[in-house]
């Protein structure tokens, strides 16, 4: 399905590195002022209590894959449900990985021409950066994740100096007290976390296991990719509302960005706030890189076609596309993160791989009764 002479196979390291910063995506930049609306201080537990859930979830996705070992997602559907069910769960996913991809590259155009670049038109930095995007998945797998591996220390360095130049600025007593919130507001703000860092992680069944040799490796390192950007997402979060305060943070549309704008040392190390986009583009270029590449994988294995890249163009246009007209404004991005995205996300994240699970072990087990009456029936 990979073309000709294409090396799709990446090391552990590789794949470790492109679920660390998928998984951390778009929630650095974002994230905070959500759960910050509804459980205030509290949002630090709200994202330790993702993290939990995170371990239970992967070891689903790990399971799913032993069970369909070389397969993609889209083949594990096709295989286990069925020709007209499977194939037409196979076209949703493929449209659920197109249309939340050309949403990032929706919101990258939008904190661009808000933050950034105001007197340039939103449709010229989504056309660059979808350009970017496009070549990388042209390029293939191989090509993003040696990429990622490059850009990996640089986001580790960026992320080190936003902690160390924050650090004198927080204040202990704006976290407090602790443990305030009730229980609704709480589930609200994990399943928004999770939804947004956790969920998502189901796209990695259409490279895991099918391009990663080394399975039980790799099943560690999706464990330690997701458990390193939980963990990171958790400090953005925690010094976000230790510094700005879970009012004020509530109410920024960019919390880490408007972080990194209190950062001064002196008169000569300003507007480190450059950091914090620095370290965003890099997390959601990989991000929408991951979904794109997975839409224009599986709609090749959906229609049966010898190479993805033949879609690459075409699917590309459709994202610059979908980009203009998906989300109108932030607040009917913010409004869809709370009510849609969340059933939308779930589907895929967690029913989809459920259902997979529940028909894999019921066909094993009617294999091992089948295998057993063939071995009584010999004895005889």
């Amino acid at each position: 399905m990979m073309g000709k002479g294409e090396q799709n196979n990446i090391s552990v390291r590789q794949f470790t590195i492109l679920v660390f910063l998928y998984s951390v995506g778009t929630a650095i930049l974002v994230i905070p002022s959500s759960l910050a609306e509804e459980v205030k201080q509290d949002a630090w537990i709200a994202s330790i209590i993702s993290i939990g859930i995170s371990m239970l979830l992967v070891k689903m996705y790990s399971i799913v894959a032993q069970h369909h070992p070389r397969m993609t997602l889209v083949e594990m559907i096709e295989k286990r449900l069925g020709k007209w069910l499977g194939t037409a769960i196979s076209w949703f996913f493929v449209f659920f990985a197109l249309i939340t991809s050309s949403e990032l590259l929706n919101y990258m155009g939008f904190f661009m021409t808000t933050q950034i670049l105001p007197n340039t038109p939103m449709i010229a930095t989504n056309i660059i950066f979808a350009f970017i995007v496009v070549m990388g998945v042209r390029l293939g797998l191989e090509v993003l994740a040696r990429s990622a591996e490059i850009l990996f220390p640089y986001f580790i360095l960026l992320l080190l100096i936003l902690l160390l130049c924050i650090a004198p600025q927080i204040d202990i007593h704006k976290i407090q007290p602790i443990f305030e919130s009730s229980m609704k507001p709480m589930i609200r703000a994990t399943l928004l976390f999770s939804s947004i860092y956790l969920f998502p992680a189901v796209v990695f069944l259409m490279i895991y296991p099918s391009s990663t040799p080394e399975v039980s490796k790799a099943t560690k390192a999706f464990y330690i990719g997701v458990l390193l950007a939980g963990i990171v997402l958790t400090i953005i979060i925690a010094c976000t509302i230790l510094v700005l305060g879970a009012e004020t943070t509530s109410r920024q549309l960019y919390p880490s960005y408007a972080l990194a704008k209190r950062i001064m040392v002196g008169t000569f190390f300003q507007h480190v706030e450059v950091v914090v986009a620095v370290m965003w583009f890099i997390t959601i270029y990989f991000k929408m890189s991951m979904y794109f590449y997975v839409s224009c994988v599986g709609l090749s294995q959906t229609l049966r076609l010898h190479d993805y890249r033949i879609l690459v163009y075409p699917l590309g246009l459709l994202l610059v596309i979908f980009s203009i007209i998906v989300h109108p404004s932030s607040v009917h991005y913010s409004d869809y993160n709370k009510t849609t995205w969340i059933p939308f996300v779930a589907t895929f994240g967690i029913l989809v791989p459920l259902l997979l699970l529940a028909v894999s072990i019921r066909h094993k087990r009617a294999q091992s009764r089948q295998e057993s009456c063939q071995q009584e029936g010999s004895k005889e």
